[in-house]
C-alpha cells in the first residue's frame, strides 16, 4: 500500500481548542488535561503542549501570568522551578514543584513566550545546583510518603500539604528521615542529567528588552 495512503494524519493543536481547553496565556495554543484535582493544590492543572506551562486551575490570561513571573524575581529575571525538568517528568504528581498555592508553573520556553509579549528576550539561563538538588530530593521522597513536600517544610524550604491522619504524618516524619540518604544518593545522578540536557529542576532567567 502507498506511504501516504497508510501515514496518519497530522492533527495541528488548534484543533483541541474549546471551552475545556482554553488558550495558554504564553502561547495561545490550547490547554490540555494534566493532573486531576489535586489535593494539595485544590483544582486540576492544565498543561500546554506547545510551551509546556502549566495552569493550576483557571487562568486570568497573559498579564496574570506576567504578573506571577514577576514575582519570582522582577521584571528583568525570575528564578523558576522547571516543568521541564526531569525531575517533574519522574514526579508527576509527586513533583515538589507542586506546592500548595501554586499557579502557574513555568518552563523557559513559556517564559521565553511571555516576555516577548512585552518586547523582551532572555538573554540568559543558569542552573541552580543546590536548589535543583533539593526539588529532585524532595521530589523522590514524595513517592513514598502520604503528604507531600514534608522534609523541605520542615527544613524550611517549601510549603507542604501534610497528610491528613496522624499515624500517616509520623510515618511520613520516619520515612523522610531513613530515606533521606538513599533519595539524595539517587537525586544528584538524576539532577546531573538533567542538568546536562538542559533540564535541570531549578533555572535562573535573566531577560532584557529587544
Amino acid at each position: 500500500m502507498d506511504e501516504l495512503t497508510t501515514r496518519a494524519p497530522t492533527v495541528p493543536l488548534e484543533a483541541g481548542a474549546g471551552p475545556d481547553n482554553p488558550p495558554c496565556p504564553a502561547c495561545g495554543e490550547p490547554l490540555f488535561g494534566w493532573l486531576a484535582d489535586e489535593e494539595q493544590l485544590g483544582a486540576p492543572v492544565r498543561r500546554c503542549e506547545s510551551c509546556g506551562l502549566g495552569i493550576v486551575g483557571k487562568s486570568a490570561g497573559t498579564e496574570e501570568a506576567l504578573a506571577a513571573l514577576d514575582r519570582l524575581g522582577d521584571q528583568e529575571r525570575a528564578r523558576i522551578v522547571d516543568r521541564a525538568s526531569v525531575a517533574c517528568a519522574i514526579g508527576g504528581a509527586g513533583w515538589a514543584g507542586l506546592e500548595p498555592g501554586a499557579h502557574y508553573l513555568f518552563t523557559v520556553e513559556s517564559v521565553r513566550r511571555l516576555v516577548a509579549r512585552r518586547d523582551q528576550v532572555v538573554r540568559r539561563r543558569r542552573w541552580v545546583p543546590g536548589r535543583s538538588l533539593a526539588i529532585t530530593w524532595q521530589t523522590l521522597l514524595n513517592s513514598v510518603t502520604f503528604g507531600h513536600n514534608v522534609a523541605l517544610a520542615a527544613l524550611g524550604s517549601a510549603a507542604a500539604a501534610p497528610a491528613g491522619k496522624r499515624w500517616q504524618r509520623r510515618i511520613d516524619a520516619l520515612a523522610s528521615i531513613v530515606l533521606a540518604i538513599p533519595a539524595a544518593l539517587v537525586a544528584v545522578p538524576v539532577e546531573l542529567s538533567g542538568a546536562l540536557f538542559r533540564r535541570g529542576a531549578v533555572v535562573d532567567l535573566r531577560y532584557e528588552l529587544l
